[in-house]
This record gives C-alpha cells, structure tokens and sequence, in this order.
C-alpha cells in the first residue's frame, strides 16, 4: 500500500519536471502594436518582422487600431502583458499618450522598444515643452523626421524657384511623424520667398485624391505639392498626372509604393524619400531577443532618409514587391 503514495509521488515529480522542460524550451513571443495597421506601409515592416522570428526562434504578431486611436492602441499594450508576451514594440506616434503604458510594462519585466514613429525622441519634439520625458522605451528604430524633412525640402528647392506657392499635406493629424516632417520641411523652405498652405488628406486614397485635386484646381498658382506619409504622396502623383499633364506641376514626398515608384519614373514624382521600413520590423525583434536572453541593452537606430529618384525606380521595384523596401 505504501507504493502507491510513492510511485504517485515520482509521477507527479516527472509532470512538474515535464512541464518545467516545456516552458523552458517555449520559444519567446513578441507582439507590434501600431496604428492604421493594415495600410500598406507596414508590408515591409510585417516581412522584416517575420524574417527576423525566424532567424531569432521566436514567434512574432503584428497587430494595432485600424486608424489612429491613442486609448485603444495604448490598452493594446495593456492587453499583451496580459496575455504573457515577452516584449513588445510599440508605434509611439504621440508623445505622451502611452508613457503609462510603457512604464506598467517595464514594471512587469516586459521590455518595450519602439518602431516607426517614437515621437518623444524626435529632434525638438513641439510637444515636450511643458512635460519632462516620461518614455522609458529601452530603443527606437525610426526614421530621424526633423532631419528627413530636410532633405526633402533642400531637394525640393531644386525645382521650386523663389515666389512660389506650396501645397504641404498630411495624411492624418495626431502623428508625430508627420508633424515632425512637415515642420523640418518648412524650416528649410522658410527664407526662400516661398508661401505654403498645409492641408489634411486623410489616410483613404481616393479621398486624398479628391482632396488635392480639388485644391489646386480652385488654387491655380500653387503648382509644387510636397507630402510627408504615403498615402499624400502618392495621391499627389496621381491628380498631377490625371489633372495636370505637361502643366509645370511637380511633386514630391515620402515611401516607396509601386504607385509612387511608377510615378517617380514617369517624371511625375520628382523624387520620394525611403525610411526603410523593413528594418523597422527586423531590428526590434533582434534587440528584443538579445535582451531577453542575454540582458543586452538596445540602443536607437535610425533608419536613414535615402533619395529615391528615377534612376533608382528599376532596382527598387522587385525589392517593393518582395517587401523588402
């Protein structure tokens, strides 16, 4: 009788030994959480994402809000710690909007890294001045927008002359992305006699065509358009060609759509600008295994501001449709 108790003993030694081995050996999982997460953009971001769980041996899910919404994005976060995700990378498209979140996580021994837009870590973010740096994100994997904007605009003035008007778009508000491109483009074009009018497009292609198309038709001296997202860009490509043919219409903005790319080698776009969008899925989930396996602290990576013009548009196009740019 005494066997009994014993051999159950030595069994229910080997299940908790089993299930010890088991949840060792459970690969790690990582979530993305973003905004607007089924546009397009994000192609490359989700195959840079997967290449990089496969290399890792660990599990990856994209996910996120349909369009932009702070509170339910942020209780995304909430929700993966939750569930037992083993870190997280966030969009922090706003610069205060998920400083509790991040910090609960962190608490919880869940890092978070950002990807794509890290809006408190941008070069003079408009929205830090009354509020100290609460992000406590270990990294970010972004394009520098301030600097981008830049490049854009001194690009730009190589076909816009003195005493030009400008329309500047923006596909949403609210993105600290755009904020920061558009005000790094006008800082350039500032002191180059130049007047600009800022509009929003909205995220939905055809709107954002309609939008432009009817702007500069009841604006008939602003000829140049400058986007700061993809969506403006490529809708600003398509009412200069369909609208505006051999007009003096020119154009230029952001991403790498195969729209874009036809269009930037039709002389429609002047140029676009690449923010490689497939490293900002395939570094986060490397610094996040690196630091969960080993403790080794990420740092930022910028993820450049390459000129995309139409001598680049051959090689590029391939690579867009594979989702590697």
């Amino acid at each position: 009788m005494k066997k009994i108790p014993l051999l159950m003993a030595i069994f229910l030694a080997a299940v908790i030994l089993a299930a010890g081995l088991a949840q060792a050996k459970e690969p790690l999982r990582f979530i993305f959480i973003t905004c607007c997460k089924d546009e397009a953009f994000f192609n490359p971001v989700k195959k840079g994402m997967s290449d990089a769980a496969a290399a890792m041996n660990v599990q990856c899910r994209f996910t996120g809000t349909d369009g932009v919404d702070l509170k339910s994005q942020a209780e995304l976060v909430r929700k993966a710690v939750a569930d037992g995700y083993h870190g997280i990378a966030l969009n922090i498209i706003d610069a205060h909007a998920f400083d509790d979140v991040i910090l609960e996580a962190m608490n919880k021994g869940v890092p978070v890294v950002a990807f794509n837009v890290d809006a408190q870590s941008t070069n003079g973010n408009l929205h830090q001045k009354n509020r100290p740096n609460l992000n406590r994100r270990l990294s970010a994997v972004r394009q520098n927008f301030l600097k981008a904007g830049h490049i854009l605009g001194e690009k730009a003035l190589e076909f816009i002359p003195e005493g030009s008007k400008i329309l500047l778009t923006q596909h949403d508000h609210g993105i600290a992305a755009l904020d920061e491109r558009l005000r790094g483009i006008q800082e350039v074009l500032r002191g180059h006699n130049v007047t600009w009018k800022v509009i929003c497009t909205t995220n939905e292609p055809e709107k954002a065509v309609k939008l432009i198309s009817a702007e500069l038709k009841a604006n008939r001296d602003i000829r140049f358009v400058l986007g700061t997202g993809q969506t403006d860009t490529e809708a600003a490509g398509v009412v200069i060609e369909r609208d505006f043919p051999k007009q003096g219409y020119r154009t230029a903005g952001f991403d790498l759509s195969p729209e874009i790319l036809r269009l930037v080698k039709a002389d429609v776009i002047g140029f676009t600008i690449d923010q490689q969008p497939y490293i900002q899925g395939y570094y986060p989930v490397v610094q996040l295994v690196l630091y969960c396996r080993y403790g080794l602290r990420p740092s930022d990576i910028d993820a450049g501001a390459g000129i995309i013009t139409a001598d680049d548009v051959e090689r590029m196009v391939p690579l867009t449709r594979e989702h590697y740019r």
